[in-house]
């Protein structure tokens, strides 16, 4: 454990990549996708040996906070910080800003996601640990996640001169920040090299990066200014509904990182990286059995079925496929959902239609 460092926890996500399992009730970070924790316990277990409890701060919002707390208690219920409604990234790491800068003015801030595999867990501490060093020279710090294929929907980070190593590991300027390219774009960057995908995590000087917040987005950071003034006020819920209803969404990317001056990247080779952002992204993860298949959850009998996803949360349910390849099937609660493998990012496109249309299922 390192005095006066910090880890935020981004974890106020709706979820609708992992639908029909994650629901606006039951997010992702709230599923038991890789063993019997929650994405959320596994981040914040994750932390062990860096961060005491006490050093650990987690954003979210109130319908979410409860559960949260239940599956890590340890984590005082004070550290976890409400946000009134969504309004993007930038303004959920500017209140954590607030709060720490009040806590501890030489505060230096992780930012982490809570429904992220990290397979590495040993590299993942390596790689903090450089990052937080690397802070302390007053850079903005990224992990940049070395690209497998042409995605266009992660953000991308090219890399400049090299800074120096930190703990054995190489950082470099960030020469251009490029927010989930086209199809063109991405493919270009991949074929270029010395591209990275944003990992959405960072670290910086809490001081550094609430500076930044005044010099590009001065409207959010006069109203973190006012939550500030109020955070230890019987006014604190009033200021905080009040400001935030006003926001602009905005990403820290968009809204920061594009723009910033002093900005660094570590490669993270090795780390096992994934975000698990659909269905198909289960496969990077988790062994399939000897025909390729990923089994989850209850009763399932398949029959000349290779390469395919099967979740069914229901015990009193049997799933049955024959002579299917290459498909996701979930039966969860109230919904069937059926998609070829190569589909499944297109559930996204299903969970606004059925929002739009009023329906219960989501």
């Amino acid at each position: 454990m390192i005095d006066n460092h910090y880890a935020v926890i981004m974890a106020g996500g709706g979820g609708t990549r992992l639908w029909p399992l994650s629901r606006q009730s039951k997010p992702k970070q709230m599923l038991r996708l890789i063993d019997d924790r929650s994405m959320f316990q596994i981040a914040v277990q994750r932390l062990a040996g860096m961060f005491l409890p006490e050093q650990i701060l987690v954003v979210t919002v109130a319908d979410q906070a409860a559960d949260l707390h239940q599956q890590a208690p340890e984590i005082p219920i004070e550290n976890f910080l409400l946000e009134p409604e969504p309004r993007g990234t930038a303004s959920v790491i500017g209140l954590a800003g607030v709060v720490l800068q009040e806590k501890d003015p030489a505060a230096v801030m992780t930012v982490l996601t809570a429904d992220h595999f990290i397979g590495n867990v040993d590299k993942f501490k390596q790689l903090l640990q450089s990052a937080m060093l690397l802070s302390r020279d007053g850079y903005l710090v990224t992990l940049g996640i070395e690209p497998t294929k042409p995605a266009t929907g992660y953000g991308y980070i090219q890399q400049g001169e090299l800074i120096g190593s930190y703990q054995g590991l190489n950082a470099y300027r960030v020469l251009r920040f490029t927010e989930k390219p086209d199809e063109n774009q991405a493919l270009e960057m991949v074929a270029a090299g010395g591209h990275a995908w944003n990992s959405g995590m960072f670290v910086w000087q809490v001081n550094q990066i609430m500076a930044e917040f005044e010099r590009q987005m001065p409207d959010l950071a006069s109203s973190l200014g006012k939550i500030s003034a109020a955070w230890s006020t019987p006014e604190r819920e009033i200021v905080l509904n009040r400001e935030w209803s006003a926001l602009k969404p905005e990403t820290i990317d968009y809204g920061i990182m594009e723009r910033a001056g002093k900005v660094a990247v570590i490669p993270a080779e090795g780390l096992q990286w994934s975000d698990i952002g659909s269905w198909d992204t289960l496969f990077e993860v988790l062994e399939g059995d000897r025909e390729g298949n990923i089994v989850l959850g209850g009763q399932y009998l398949g029959v000349g079925t290779r390469d395919s996803l099967v979740y069914n949360d229901q015990d009193d349910r049997l799933v049955v496929t024959i002579g299917v390849e290459d498909l996701i099937v979930v039966s969860a609660g109230d919904v069937l959902l059926i998609c070829n493998k190569d589909e499944a990012q297109q559930v996204r496109q299903v969970v606004n239609q059925l929002r739009v249309a009023g329906e219960k299922y989501t």
